[in-house]
């Protein structure tokens, strides 16, 4: 591991004072010190702000306030979050193992990396990670990534096909959270989804943080109507990243008519990916289970699968129609 420095900040303004080129903030860790023992990520000092007072998730309005600092283990057992916010709760306590969770934090959870291979392997070519090297997963093992918004074929020196690994962030792009950050040139709120972005001509960035920029806070607004629920297909039944997961929300009214839906995805993009040409195909409409496929299939027209993941298309038309099947009224 490279020698880099270490301060630990006491207050939001000190630790954005401190950033300097070359500088990372520290959360848990348990996304950058591997990445670090990989050799992928080598900064030259790291700002620990996981001491910063941001631990709480308090009542914000109609809404919730959750600490950046916060731990996913105790946001997953917030009664608020499980109460009122069940498909964000569920997202958290899929995302990882007990013990990881334990030491995640909300605002680290937003900010890690791709578990593409490549990218962890840095004796490979990899655009996110030396950009116009190349991506030798288009044409290698790809198995577990993108179908959507990835870079245009074309683009050999900036293709990427990578996915981001986050079940949380895909729950907060459903509910419509905010992200509140604090940087250089002050405050700032990012709404989701738009904190992370797809690769562009840029695939090094996830994100359109700034320079200096940390995240302090997410704010959730007030609930969705009607019910919701986070479903996860990954390919073992704890610990592992997903091949593709739905948050959803939907409320239907006696007649069979549908009020709100709300319907993002995970495991498919750069990013989470809200799904909005599908909830503009059920928004008004009956609500059924040829509904609920037609506005897969409308969502899903614009994938562009590789040979080794056309698997996902068909996994994801049905998780998204067995998931709104399972939030009909009874």
């Amino acid at each position: 591991m490279k020698t880099f420095a270490y301060d630990r900040a006491r207050d939001v303004a000190g630790a954005v004072a401190g950033f300097r080129p070359g500088t990372m903030y520290l959360g848990g860790g348990t996304n950058l010190v591997d990445l670090m023992r990989l050799g992928v990520a080598e900064p030259e000092h790291l700002v620990d702000v996981s001491k910063l007072p941001l631990h709480a998730i308090e009542a914000d309005g109609d809404g919730l306030l959750i600490g950046a600092a916060v731990r996913n283990s105790d946001l997953a057992a917030h009664p608020a979050a499980r109460e009122r916010y069940p498909m964000l709760a569920r997202a958290v306590l899929t995302g990882a193992s007990g013990q990881v969770r334990n030491m995640a934090t909300v605002g680290g959870n937003l900010l890690q990396r791709t578990r593409c291979s490549y990218f962890q392997d840095v004796t490979k070519a990899c655009n996110k990670r030396r950009p116009g090297s190349g991506c030798p997963a288009i044409d290698g093992d790809h198995r577990n990534l993108a179908i959507l918004g990835h870079s245009v074929p074309g683009q050999t020196t900036s293709q990427c096909v990578a996915t981001h690994p986050s079940d949380m962030a895909v729950a907060l792009a459903a509910l419509d959270a905010q992200v509140r950050v604090t940087g250089p040139e002050g405050e700032r709120v990012i709404a989701m989804p738009g904190l992370h972005r797809l690769p562009g001509s840029e695939p090094d960035r996830d994100t359109v943080l700034r320079p200096g920029e940390l995240i302090t806070a997410v704010r959730l607004p007030a609930p969705p109507p009607g019910a919701s629920a986070y479903r996860k297909v990954r390919e073992r039944a704890s610990f592992a990243f997903a091949l593709v997961s739905v948050a959803a929300a939907l409320e239907v009214t006696g007649e069979g008519t549908v009020t709100h839906c709300r319907l993002a995805l995970g495991g498919v993009a750069h990013a989470p990916w809200r799904a909005r040409r599908a909830e503009e195909a059920l928004l008004g409409g009956h609500a059924g289970e040829d509904e609920f496929r037609r506005a897969a299939d409308a969502e899903l027209a614009e994938a562009r699968p590789l040979p080794g993941n056309r698997y996902k298309v068909p996994l994801a038309r049905n998780l998204i129609v067995g998931v709104l099947r399972e939030l009909m009224p009874r």
